[in-house]
């Protein structure tokens, strides 16, 4: 595994880190603690020992089993969660930004997780008028005061959105999630420069665009009631699908397996400091993590790969 500074945290992150949006139980599989225990246990024999989550994947039911799965092993860990939505069925939530229903998300991660502290806490994709408010983050400083959050990160709905991204160092967070996958290259137009500029480290989620860049999809693919993917626009998903299967014939060099490339292809950009996908296995985990031993030679030939 390698390894990357996390901006102004310090932490060294791994490059590859475990997105948990999955153990809620919105993507078409509920999860066990057992499996869950076997997925983080051997990400951590392979060095992926960065967990990303938050209180809202499953009324902080993915919290729980990773607070189970890491129980007995929590300082070789970093736990990254986030806060401002009220889990209420099936993609189903209720905001809360307040500075008092914040401090409760908070108590009940540190419950779920079983943990006194969390790694990294982030203000979960809200409006510029929910994360500009100086009390919320006078009480968040606060809690980092009392140890129970060591860095702040501010998880940015929109790609565009750099207006919350130049807000960051003022608010004293130090990192920022954001979406990013070859479907998707929406931060490089802003986001990333601004990230670069005032040193915030780079969480790039959906890496493998939630699943479509796996490879393992084809246009006309249908998903389960009980998948979050079955409830986007059909014609659009058909549609990405099939610039999936171009992006596959143009760019993926033969016998490179797709979604190692889609990682691997995530991570070449030097403001990204970790890319979060989700494993719904041991065996995808395994197949993923060897993205971390490719790189790209040259941002205008994306077809020419070095071990």
């Amino acid at each position: 595994m390698k390894y990357r500074r996390l901006g102004k945290t310090e932490l060294k992150v791994p490059v590859i880190g475990i997105g948990t949006w999955q153990y809620g139980g919105e993507w078409g599989k509920e999860f066990t603690v057992r499996e869950v225990q076997e997925i983080l246990g051997r990400g951590l024999e392979l060095g992926c020992n960065l967990i990303d989550t938050a209180e809202c994947y499953g009324d902080h039911l993915s919290e729980s089993l990773i607070g189970e799965a890491t129980r007995g092993n929590r300082s070789e860990w970093i736990i990254a969660t986030k806060f401002g939505h009220h889990f209420h069925g099936h993609l189903k939530r209720q905001d809360d930004w307040s500075p008092a229903g914040v401090v409760k998300q908070l108590e009940a991660s540190l419950a779920a997780l079983r943990t006194d502290y969390v790694d990294l806490y982030q203000f979960h994709s809200g409006s510029d008028a929910a994360l500009l408010n100086d009390e919320l983050w006078d009480m968040l400083h606060r809690q980092q005061e009392a140890g129970k959050i060591r860095h702040l990160g501010i998880s940015i709905g929109s790609n565009e959105n750099v207006g919350q991204v130049e807000a960051a160092p003022r608010l004293k967070a130090e990192a920022i999630q954001v979406v990013y996958n070859r479907l998707d290259r929406a931060p490089e137009k802003e986001v990333f420069a601004s990230c670069l500029r005032h040193d915030l480290g780079v969480l790039a989620r959906v890496p493998l665009a939630s699943g479509f860049l796996s490879g393992n999809y084809k246009p006309g693919a249908v998903f389960g009631q009980d998948d979050v993917r079955a409830s986007r626009d059909r014609e659009l998903t058909d549609r990405r699908l099939r610039e999936v299967a171009e992006i596959r014939e143009r760019e993926v060099p033969e016998g490179l397996d797709m979604a190692q490339w889609a990682i691997a292809w995530c991570l070449q950009h030097e403001a990204v400091s970790t890319c979060i996908p989700g494993f719904k296995s041991v065996a995808q985990l395994e197949a993923a993590l060897k993205a971390a031993e490719l790189d790209m030679v040259s941002d205008d030939h994306p077809a020419a790969w070095r071990k």
